[in-house]
């Protein structure tokens, strides 16, 4: 994906972070976009200036780097940098902020000539007992160096921890609200889009309902955002995309305190995955599905390949003509099986002697050969998972495959999405709660959150 650099030269004058945050969106409209990259660390790094050098945020760059000291990586440590991305759902206009996801986006208009973008920033949003609301709203004012003026249900929190606030913090470096802030039309004009004079925390649960952003993205967006802009405040911890072939899943960690349930929800999740898939036909590994949302680490993985169930050509006799449907090989011997070990092939693409179904892990990693999608179950250019080789030809045995054992085990079926079929019966899962939308009020109050 190439970078808009007309923008990317804009911004580069008032943003410090060296990671790209404008994106041209895809001409073909995929929902993926970015890179993943890998840095050596330096001896004077923490995670958290990595991160903050990179606009990646605390959640994003931990969870990436789950084994890196975050205060003493060390000299020449290897240092995951997560920059692949999938598309929030939803209207793709104005600005989106991913609850779960603790990053913004920003989609402006593009101007005539110039091929749309996307541009993302990492933020903070509401702590437990202070969430930040969801549903549609839209800027109605901003201000450069904002005075801060505490509600009183926030000024009784700090006098309870011994930290009392004044009726009003100035503008300046004790302002939490930083330089930039862009007040929202949600609960009465109380919630805001500002920057912070702590950006150590940006990327976390942490404040009282606003959304802030560090000191240099908020100073690069303020001057894109017109009042008037829409805002969409949404809670989706799954995303899902289908490209190439290749089903791709990237999870992050439910908001409890906005509805979602803590178990994954692989109901829900086979009904995105169906979505996504369309009229294709993909073999989904449900248990690596399953994993990826557990793990909830924000990099996208691949759970599902796109499959051609059509018959496997016979195969040829020894004078290269193809044998007849039910003859015996020469000389007695058995016809010619496709078999592999589980250690050849990636579960999500070892298939059950029925062409419409696929065997779970547990089934693929069994010491008992299992029979393997032929050839063109493999779609032409369709992505290959890591670690996945291509299947060999239903025409060739596989040297020194074990014989088959007289009762084969038995094979507990995986769905496979089919077109219109759905994404068949998913394992019982919770239910989600719906998400509330709010209607933004017309009427701002001087009073915000931070």
């Amino acid at each position: 994906m190439k970078r808009w650099m007309a923008i990317a030269a804009l911004l580069g004058g008032l943003a410090g972070p060296v990671g790209a945050t404008v994106y041209e969106l895809p001409e073909n409209g995929s929902a993926v976009f970015g890179t993943d990259e890998r840095i050596k660390s330096t001896y004077q790094d923490t995670l958290l200036d990595i991160a903050r050098r990179y606009s990646l945020g605390y959640e994003e760059i931990i969870r990436a780097n789950p084994h890196v000291d975050m205060w003493l990586p060390g000299e020449g440590t290897d240092i995951l940098l997560p920059g692949r991305r999938i598309l929030p759902p939803g209207p793709h206009e104005g600005i989106v902020v991913n609850l779960p996801e603790h990053r913004l986006y920003y989609f402006p208009k593009p101007k005539k000539g110039e091929k749309p973008v996307v541009i993302t920033y990492p933020v903070s949003i509401g702590k437990m007992d202070w969430s930040t609301p969801l549903g549609e709203t839209r800027v109605i004012s901003k201000q450069k160096h904002p005075a801060w003026y505490p509600p009183e249900s926030v000024r009784k929190e700090h006098i309870a921890n011994g930290d009392p606030l004044p009726k009003v913090v100035p503008a300046g470096p004790d302002n939490p609200l930083g330089d930039y802030a862009m007040r929202l039309a949600v609960g009465g004009g109380s919630y805001m889009l500002h920057g912070t004079n702590n950006p150590m925390a940006v990327g976390m649960a942490i404040t009282h309902g606003c959304i802030r952003m560090y000191p240099e993205d908020v100073a690069a967006l303020f001057p894109l955002v017109p009042v008037g802009t829409k805002v969409w405040l949404i809670n989706d911890p799954v995303k899902v995309a289908y490209v190439d072939g290749e089903l791709l899943l990237e999870a992050h960690p439910p908001v409890d305190a906005e509805g979602q349930t803590t178990e994954p929800n692989l109901e829900l999740l086979s009904q995105q995955l169906d979505k996504a898939v369309g009229t294709d036909t993909a073999a989904i590994h449900w248990d690596l599905a399953r994993e990826t949302l557990q793990a909830a680490n924000g990099i996208p993985a691949v759970v599902g390949l796109q499959a051609d169930l059509s018959p496997a050509p016979d195969a040829p006799t020894p004078n290269g003509a193809p044998a007849p449907n039910g003859a015996a090989a020469p000389n007695g011997a058995a016809p010619a099986v496709t078999a592999a070990t589980s250690a050849t092939l990636p579960p999500s693409v070892t298939n059950s002697s029925t062409p419409a179904a696929v065997l779970p892990p547990s089934v693929a990693n069994s010491s008992t050969p299992a029979a393997v999608l032929p050839a063109s179950a493999a779609a032409p250019n369709a992505g290959v998972a890591p670690g996945a080789v291509n299947s060999p030809p239903a025409s060739a045995a596989v040297p020194n495959a074990p014989a088959p054992t007289s009762e084969p085990p038995t094979k507990t079926l995986a769905p496979v999405f089919a077109p219109g079929t759905g994404a068949g019966t998913a394992p019982p899962a919770a239910t989600a709660v719906p998400k509330p939308t709010l209607a933004p009020p017309a009427v701002p109050t001087v009073p915000n959150s931070q």
